[in-house]
């Protein structure tokens, strides 16, 4: 285990999520990092966090983060959008000394892009006062916002070809085809389902906070001077709340 004081910039990033939706955030963040050690995990057995209130939602994400920094992590990626709303303020109060990057829905590229946006994302996403406040200062006129409870349960099933996701979809926003322009992804495991919603909706752009992430993460080691050097080799290690969910993490990973 290397701890910071012994050497920080070879120390890892800790990342989590509520399952395995956070993998298309550490896909992003593996692209721009390639040199960093990551250790994702994945609070499956908490899965969905969207369905849970948000005092629960802090107390988790606060676990996660007390146990990555006592293992010695050099920074800390919240990569779902709920605890980020939820978590992300207490967690930057209670380890001050550690970077923590969070996620959020990326509804300002949505809007910069014109036309009428879909925000698909958890029920306590868009319960959340963060959400309404991106809402108010990037929200187009014509914007639909769609709590989708339940999807996350069918994503972290691991069949992402099930016919019961495109039923989902179609039930919920089936009605919206040919009226949207613009669909924002507010919950990192939707990424996963682009094919299944375009069916559902047709030909529509996709916006979600990802790459935005990981360049907020790069930023972030520049200013605490804690990048890994060129010559490490990267590496990235799963854990779950769930053991044998990591095999869907891995499968997720290696999605092209």
């Amino acid at each position: 285990m290397v701890h910071m004081s012994e050497s920080p910039k070879h120390s890892f990033i800790g990342m989590f999520d509520s399952g395995a939706g956070g993998i298309s955030v550490l896909r992003a963040c593996v692209a721009e990092l390639p040199h960093e050690h990551f250790r994702y995990f994945g609070d499956s057995a908490h899965a969905p966090y969207g369905d849970q209130g948000e005092e629960r939602i802090r107390e988790l994400s606060t676990e996660h983060a007390t146990r990555f920094v006592n293992e010695g992590a050099k920074a800390i990626v919240i990569a779902c959008n709920t605890a980020t709303s939820a978590a992300a303020q207490h967690l930057r109060e209670s380890f001050a000394d550690v970077p923590i990057i969070g996620i959020e829905p990326a509804l300002k590229p949505a809007a910069l892009a014109g036309g009428r946006i879909l925000v698909l994302a958890t029920e306590a996403t868009v319960r959340l006062e963060k959400y309404h406040v991106l809402a108010a200062k990037y929200g187009a006129e014509d914007m639909t916002t769609v709590a989708c409870s339940g999807l996350v349960e069918l994503i972290e099933a691991g069949n992402l070809d099930d016919p019961a996701i495109e039923a989902y979809l179609q039930e919920k926003i089936g009605h919206l085809r040919g009226q949207v322009d613009n669909v924002v992804l507010g919950c990192t495991h939707y990424p996963f389902i682009k094919k299944q919603i375009t069916a559902v909706l047709g030909d529509v752009a996709f916006f979600d906070g990802a790459q935005g992430t990981a360049q907020h993460l790069r930023r972030r080691l520049e200013e605490f001077d804690l990048l890994a050097p060129e010559e490490q080799t990267g590496s990235i290690e799963f854990s779950s709340s769930i053991p044998a969910q990591v095999s869907l993490y891995q499968k997720l990973l290696d999605m092209t």
